[in-house]
């Protein structure tokens, strides 16, 4: 019994311990880790709580108090993860109409920079045949090997990198004006650009990969945070259709991620639809949404997918989206606009980040 009731506190302290970490807004690595598992820490409460209430005899206030804790808990991460379940509403709606001239077809890929196994990333290409291809961690030897997409993606920007930052657009449709940018910390690149589809209409994609918290990149998640909330800030403000699409190293739902989507007013088609992990390819039991494409309002959804595995860290992701600007009202915003603490706290994010570029 004595054992039962150690394994029962052990899992109190793994469910109870990471949400009160969560919670706060502590930027150092050991705390913001906390906002990728949610998926694995709901989880870990449902066991606890089928757990402790196997208990025999329970002590009083005691036992009442790990119940309850447990239930509010788990009702705090469940939330979070809540809209990215098909039970939730959908924030993007699926386009059922005929596909036209206005389309476009995205496939991000963090390609893990010593990862050899580029044939399967062509053959990828090769089937689903996107617009834009974005590689993340693609190095010189990576730009030699995926050479072969020019013929039918003549567009392209290269920036091959050796620090696992490296980042290539390729795209079958004219890039207008493309720009790399270094926007908070050397060696990080991001790409900007405006895109004219097939019906000549304008639409800006932006493309990141921000360094990540962790103990072997940044001691904090300043830099990260920063880098998004810039680019959020300035999306707002575009007069043309806005798609920001990379590895973010932010999952979904955590709070400098749903303040970019607030600034921004991009939309998530994952909403209402599922999860949709892209990491860690290699342990199922270790999966959350690292890869993203966030959409504005003018956009409907036809498709999107999780691709097979080619060998990184990250599996690739697809989406296909139709520019529909007349059924805008159509989609179902479901962040509110930021207030004036959260604008505040994302002023002061810039600010303690010291960035290079401001304006895109």
């Amino acid at each position: 019994m004595l054992v039962f009731r150690l394994i029962c506190f052990s899992l109190y302290g793994l469910s109870v311990l990471p949400t009160l970490a969560s919670m706060v807004k502590w930027d150092h690595w050991s705390v913001r880790m906390f906002d990728f598992p949610r998926i694995q820490i709901v989880v870990i409460h449902v066991i606890s709580l089928v757990l402790v209430s196997l208990i025999e005899d329970p002590e009083g206030p005691w036992y009442m108090f790990f119940f309850v804790s447990l239930l509010v808990s788990l009702a705090y991460q469940f939330s979070k993860i809540y809209p990215y379940t098909p039970f939730s509403r959908k924030e993007v709606r699926r386009c059922r109409e005929t596909a036209d001239q206005n389309e476009i077809a995205l496939m991000v890929s963090n390609v893990l920079t010593p990862n050899r196994q580029v044939e399967r990333l062509l053959q990828l290409v090769q089937r689903y045949q996107p617009d834009i291809l974005l590689t993340l961690e693609s190095d010189q030897w990576w730009q030699e090997q995926l050479s072969v997409l020019e013929i039918d993606y003549p567009y392209t920007v290269k920036v091959p990198l050796d620090n696992l930052y490296g980042m290539h657009l390729y795209s079958k449709l004219p890039l207008l004006e493309p720009k790399v940018r270094y926007l908070v910390e050397e060696g990080i690149p991001s790409i900007h650009t405006s895109v004219r589809l097939r019906s000549g209409e304008r639409i800006a994609i932006h493309c990141l990969h921000p360094e990540p918290p962790s103990p072997t990149e940044s001691e904090t998640s300043t830099s990260r945070d920063a880098e998004l909330l810039i680019v959020g800030k300035n999306v707002q403000k575009s007069s043309i259709p806005v798609i920001v699409l990379g590895d973010l190293n932010d999952v979904a739902w955590s709070r400098t991620t749903k303040l970019f989507q607030k600034i921004s007013g991009l939309l998530d088609p994952r909403i209402g639809r599922g999860f949709f992990n892209t990491f860690h390819a290699d342990y199922w039991f270790l999966r959350w949404p690292l890869d993203h494409v966030f959409i504005s309002k003018e956009f409907q959804l036809r498709t999107i997918k999780v691709l097979p595995a080619i060998g990184s860290d990250h599996f690739p992701v697809f989406m296909h989206l139709h520019l529909n600007p007349p059924k805008a009202h159509l989609n179902n915003p479901q962040q509110d606009p930021p207030d004036r603490d959260e604008r505040d706290w994302a002023d002061e994010k810039i600010e303690r980040a010291d960035p290079k570029i401001r304006i895109l």
